[in-house]
């Protein structure tokens, strides 16, 4: 299964609902005949003026080196831009190769939606 997304706003923040497979097999795409990355999508929110964004992965079912190097740049991309990206809900498969790629020190990972928002709030205070 391809990619895909929605958008949702929580006060301040910017929450993307990422579905499917983050590998290299469909490139990272959001949809067939669009080949839109994920840091391509996180940077447009960023450069529109979304700088918290939460990346709520729970319908993510996999996640290769591509997925990493793109959630890598995602963050980056944010922080150059004066922002801040949150990953909530990552399935154990997903929370064992960001711990193993040693991410969970790089990228704040919290369980749930609501764990991270309180976050976002705390550094906006």
């Amino acid at each position: 299964m391809a990619m895909s997304y929605e958008v949702r706003q929580a006060g301040g923040v910017t929450i993307l609902d990422i579905s499917g497979r983050i590998d290299l097999g469909v490139a990272i795409a959001f949809g067939p005949d669009n080949n839109i990355s994920l840091v391509t999508l996180v940077r447009d929110f960023a450069g529109r003026g979304h700088k918290n964004i939460l990346l709520n992965l729970r319908d993510v079912s996999y996640m290769d080196s591509s997925g990493i190097g793109e959630l890598v740049g995602s963050v980056t991309s944010v922080r150059k831009l004066g922002g801040d990206l949150k990953v909530v809900n990552p399935n154990m498969i997903v929370k064992k190769l960001l711990s193993t790629c040693r991410l969970d020190s790089v990228v704040d990972v919290r369980p749930d939606e609501a764990s991270a928002l309180q976050a976002f709030a705390k550094t906006s205070a």
